[in-house]
């Protein structure tokens, strides 16, 4: 199959953007995809969509306080430091933007309290060592912003520091938050236990490059950004548990898709860490995952091609012009859905 940026290209009005997120996390609209079904609904009523034994699989990484600016000892040129991820306890590989490139040996004053050197570059990241006298997320929630979205056209503020968050999130070390799993709160993940849902927990932290655009026109030449994973031995057990009882997996975002099917690709799921550069595209064959709850994806983006390849691309094109006609909120603090796999889905 020949596929290009304009299969994965839609009209989006910029007023479709949510810039805030709702008062009531559960209170976001919910269209449902299944099949050749559409359905319009409320998130809060997404129990009614899971059947007992289905099991959700959540992402539980907490998004850190990864802006950071400052300027150079040398030459006082300012600097912006985006952290992509922790590489050890004091080093970190990071997005830098200023002026003239800092090289290797650099040192960079930032939030006006602590200096960095820069150790040199991977890839397009610069690698950074942070002060020894403290752990490096600490020192990042101290002296750090929360980093919000780019299509998020205001400064992050109080608000952002809690909803910007899932209600579960444990492990630090993302740059951006598993949108979808921002419309749980504690009510609704005790409706879905009542239910006779599973719940269970994976790690993957986010990094900046989910923002990349692809920039190739084929997109079977784009190479996928890559993201480190965690799957404990429980999910693995409550993955084989749900399916020996011929019931569903439901990922609660693209993170956690990625994780459990990047994770299956070199054979049957098992506990563990690892990276994945899974790039997932019409015609891809899911091992693991039955359904997923996602929100509004970027034009041309690989998250919408990933959910193409769940849901089918002439599904998805109608579903997310059904979402702007209906006047869905989209991206991270929007509308979500609720996909079904269909085994023929092109």
């Amino acid at each position: 199959m020949s596929l290009t940026l304009d299969d994965f290209d839609y009209p989006l009005p910029p007023e479709r953007i949510a810039q805030q997120p709702l008062a009531d996390r559960s209170a976001s609209r919910l269209l449902l995809l299944d099949g050749d079904r559409l359905e319009d609904r409320l998130f809060r009523d997404l129990p009614e969509l899971v059947e007992p034994g289905d099991l959700l699989v959540f992402n539980d990484t907490r998004v850190i306080h990864a802006r950071l600016h400052g300027h150079k000892r040398d030459t006082g040129g300012r600097v912006e430091v985006l952290v992509e991820r922790a590489v050890g306890t004091h080093e970190a590989l990071a997005q830098v933007r200023a002026s003239k490139s800092p090289g290797a040996g650099a040192v960079l004053r930032l939030a006006d309290a602590f200096d960095v050197t820069v150790l040199g570059r991977v890839g397009e990241f610069f690698h950074l060592r942070f002060p020894d006298g403290e752990d490096l997320f600490a020192l990042l929630e101290r002296h750090g912003k929360l980093p919000l979205p780019p299509y998020i056209e205001r400064a992050a503020d109080d608000t952002d520091e809690s909803r910007y968050q899932t209600v579960y999130a444990r492990e630090p070390g993302s740059v951006a938050a598993p949108t979808a799993g921002l419309h749980f709160d504690e009510a609704l993940l005790a409706r879905l236990r009542e239910r006779g849902a599973g719940i269970a927990y994976i790690t993957l932290h986010v990094g900046a490059g989910t923002f990349q655009p692809v920039r190739t026109h084929n997109v079977l030449e784009h190479h996928m950004h890559r993201e480190r994973y965690v799957i404990p031995a429980d999910t693995v057990e409550a993955i084989a548990r749900a399916r020996a009882a011929g019931r569903r997996v439901i990922a609660v975002g693209t993170t956690s898709l990625r994780a459990l099917e990047g994770a299956a690709q070199d054979g049957p799921l098992a506990a563990g860490s690892g990276e994945t550069a899974l790039f997932i595209l019409p015609g891809f064959r899911f091992q693991v995952v039955d359904a997923l709850v996602t929100n509004f994806h970027l034009p041309k983006s690989t998250l919408l091609m990933l959910v193409s390849a769940l849901a089918g691309m002439e599904p998805i094109r109608r579903a997310y012009a059904h979402a702007v006609a209906h006047e869905y909120r989209f991206f991270s603090y929007g509308d979500a859905m609720f996909i079904a796999h269909r085994n023929d889905a092109v």
